[in-house]
């Protein structure tokens, strides 16, 4: 019988979708007492958002959009008004424990709640136990990352050594010395220890499992791990809402964290795409210290069919599949998904569509590919004369059959040569 981290895995998900459904309205009345999101949200009956196609109603926050409002308010407020938590000096907010520093910069605070970031649930499916040692090895300093892995370790029962970045030697050495039973850090990380160990003969016979996050983990880095006796399992997870989703045994995508609520937008629009379509990942966190709805990630998933055989029963994805912001300089001018997807709205005859731009950097050419259940008199051209009223450009309209189209999440394919 799999092992799970407690009943919340294997619940019905029809008590699952009601639970995360009951929680929203206390969610969003958090976010409406933010200054950042109060505005947004002006008008909106809390108690009435009680469903996905309620929430779907609601703006999406994209990252740009929180570092942009950030930057503005860096000399009154660091978090630009999007933290309920802060500190005596910020407007007299308290209850933040730790403040950190993500690429941007932005800003991101961590609550006192424990396992804040929700890590101990992808730990324990990595195989981590109480009365593990874990040797971790991210980072400490300015970003989230050492505190999520350390938390959700503490929060399982294990014993964590604070390795941090760099110093491979040191690292090794510990490793040898301590030897600790987990690893925690980025896989490339991982890699390069292991290579420096085969080098200078170290043996770490009892690191046999790892939990790897921060960069891209592909099956062939996976299985070269697994021929050095670590089996490494994947986390996905921010800095702005920590764990969204884990790896599990099955080794079948990644299973949604119990404290979520995911959708799988069109690139550039706030609208949800159709189940098994990739899109845009946007989260909703239930956490009221920082109460992001709708929150871009940027990242391209999509929904995997069925449960996963390990016996858990939320919704998986399929990992990360891309960036999202596909936005191309087409002639001097920006194009961004967005325009796309209002041309596609003034034409509901259109389901999917992509512009693919070609030629050379000084000879653009943009093709519209829409797909189109039947032709229709003299479409092709009202569309094109749309694409020309939004972006500013002259294109081409080609209409396509349903389902001509790649299902890979991209509104604008970029194929000129870049040389």
């Amino acid at each position: 019988m799999t092992d799970h981290y407690d009943a919340l895995e294997t619940r019905d998900p029809s008590l699952r979708e009601a639970a995360l459904m009951q929680a929203l309205p206390a969610q969003i009345a958090a976010a409406q007492r933010t200054a950042a999101l109060r505005d947004r949200l002006s008008g909106i009956d809390a108690n009435a958002v009680t469903s996905r196609s309620a929430l779907a109603a609601l703006p999406v926050t994209r990252k740009h959009e929180l570092l942009e409002r950030q930057q503005a308010q860096r000399a009154t407020d660091p978090f630009g008004g999007f933290s309920a938590i802060g500190w005596r000096a910020l407007r007299g907010l308290a209850g933040a424990r730790r403040v950190f520093q993500s690429p941007g910069p932005i800003y991101e605070p961590e609550g006192h709640a424990p396992d804040y970031w929700r890590m101990a649930r992808a730990m324990f499916a990595a195989g981590f136990r109480a009365g593990d040692l874990i040797h971790n090895s991210f980072s400490y300093h300015l970003t989230p990352a050492g505190s999520m892995m350390e938390t959700g370790a503490h929060a399982v029962g294990c014993t964590v050594f604070p390795g941090g970045v760099g110093n491979t030697e040191l690292q090794l050495q510990a490793m040898a010395e301590l030897r600790p039973d987990a690893y925690a850090g980025t896989p490339s990380f991982l890699r390069i220890v292991l290579e420096k160990a085969a080098e200078t003969g170290t043996l770490l016979p009892a690191m046999k499992k790892a939990l790897v996050s921060g960069e891209a983990y592909p099956p062939s880095l996976r299985d070269w791990l697994r021929e050095r006796g670590v089996e490494a399992f994947q986390a996905y997870a921010t800095a702005d809402l920590g764990l969204v989703a884990y790896e599990t045994a099955a080794r079948e995508g990644l299973v949604l964290d119990e404290g979520v609520i995911v959708e799988i937008v069109r690139p550039g629009t706030p609208d949800p795409v159709p189940e098994g379509e990739v899109g845009e990942l946007v989260v909703t966190v239930l956490n009221p210290d920082y109460p992001l709805l709708r929150f871009g990630t940027g990242d391209l998933s999509a929904t995997l069919p069925g449960r996963c055989p390990t016996g858990r029963t939320n919704l998986r994805i399929k990992g990360w599949m891309g960036r999202a912001d596909q936005t191309a300089k087409v002639r001097g001018m920006f194009v961004h998904p967005s325009q796309v997807a209002e041309v596609v709205r003034r034409h509901p005859e259109i389901g999917r569509a992509r512009l693919v731009v070609e030629g050379e950097m000084a000879n653009d050419r943009m093709t519209l590919r829409a797909e189109v259940s039947s032709a229709i008199e003299g479409l092709a051209e009202s569309v094109a004369q749309s694409l020309r009223d939004v972006t500013k450009l002259r294109g081409e309209v080609v209409l396509v059959a349903p389902g001509s189209l790649v299902n890979d999440g991209k509104v604008i394919e970029d194929a000129r040569r870049h040389e």
